[in-house]
Formats: C-alpha cells, structure tokens, sequence
C-alpha cells in the first residue's frame, strides 16, 4: 500500500511540476512556444493529465482553460495521496516513514 501511494504521489508532482513548466514556458516563449522544443516535451508528457481533465471538465471551460483545471485537479489529488499516505504511516507505527 505504501509503494501505491508513494508511486501515484510521485506520478502527481511530476505532472504538477511539468504542467508549471509548460506554463512558464507558455509566458516566457509567448507566440513562438509551439517551435520551442522543451515547450512541446512538456506537452506530450502533460497530454494525458489536460486530457483526463477535459473529459471531466464541463463544456463551459474552454479549451485555453484546461491546463489549469489538469493543475488544480492533480493538486487535490496530491493533497489527498498525501494525506492518506501520512495516515498510513501513522496508523501502522512506522518509523521513519516518508
């Protein structure tokens, strides 16, 4: 149980990372961020997290909008995982548990 959780907490904060590397990107590189080559690995690893979120995400939010509601959604998902590993740890007494 502790590896599930350890393993999808990492797979969030990559995600999280990435997705505010390709907003910083976004910002820095402004019109010319589709020929910038680090621009578009983010994307492709940020792919099926802005997917998952446009199928969950109403038709209202616009498809410029949907990296940020991916963001916000792998964030509560990190919040939780977290939580629930730090329960985990504490209800099973372990010791050094990170």
């Amino acid at each position: 149980m502790l590896l599930f959780l350890s393993a999808a907490k990492l797979v969030c904060e990559i995600a999280l990372m990435a997705l505010l590397g390709q907003g910083l990107l976004a910002v820095l590189a402004g019109d010319k961020r589709d020929t910038n080559f680090f621009y578009q690995l983010l994307k492709i690893l940020t792919r099926p997290f802005v997917a998952a979120a446009r199928f969950i995400a109403p038709r209202q939010v616009g498809d410029h909008q949907v990296g940020f509601v991916a963001f916000f959604l792998l964030a509560v998902i990190w919040v939780i995982v977290t939580f629930e590993k730090i329960s985990f740890c504490v209800n099973n007494k372990m010791v050094g548990c990170q």
